[in-house]
């Protein structure tokens, strides 16, 4: 189960085997079932998960919910901006299947990042691609059709197809189910 969380940590940085130790120490093990929230909106992030198994989406929840990422097993989970700032998170974090993480604390990646001789670059790393990340979207929410917001999902999560259910696929692509299905059926067609 950690050596997952190992390879991903050294796609950024090396570790040694002693290092290995000391984060081993740091995560813990929790799961939550298909439905539960792993952050509701209103309450404060405290903890990174890094997903072992199952799904869950991001979402914005105002008359309705929108969703606006998804993270799958391999990816790490959280609302930064909750977490870094401590304040009540304006997003929601849903378990779309049953889940299994090893998560970590504000005071734990604190500790990680004073302890692993790499740590503070793994940390930049990973807030260089979030950021990355979160322009991207803002960038396709404004300059892609729905068409392309959908084969951008497709080219980011072809695993993911057929785990989501469509309405949220809807949601994050920013149509309504029946949009989705127009757009589906016309890209069957070419």
């Amino acid at each position: 189960m950690k050596q997952a969380l190992f390879e991903q940590i050294t796609k950024f940085i090396k570790i040694t085997e002693e290092e290995k130790t000391l984060i081993d120490s740091l995560f813990y093990f929790k799961s939550w079932d298909k439905g539960e929230y792993f952050l509701a909106q209103g309450t404060v992030c405290k903890e990174i998960g890094f997903l072992i198994k199952g799904l869950v989406a991001y979402f914005i929840e105002e008359k309705e919910s929108h969703a606006y990422n998804f993270g799958k097993e391999g990816d790490f989970v959280c609302n930064y901006e909750s977490f870094l700032t401590k304040t009540p998170s304006s997003k929601s974090i849903k378990c779309v299947e049953n889940i299994e993480m090893l998560c970590i604390s504000y005071d734990r990646l604190q500790q990680l990042y004073d302890i692993i001789g790499q740590g503070e670059k793994m940390g930049r790393i990973i807030s260089e691609q979030l950021f990355l990340e979160a322009i991207a979207d803002i960038t396709s929410f404004y300059v892609d059709t729905p068409e392309q917001r959908y084969l951008k999902f497709l080219e980011c999560y072809p695993d993911l197809n057929q785990r989501i259910p469509q309405y949220l696929i809807a949601s994050y692509i920013k149509v309504k189910p029946q949009s989705l299905s127009r757009i589906r059926k016309r890209m069957l067609k070419k």
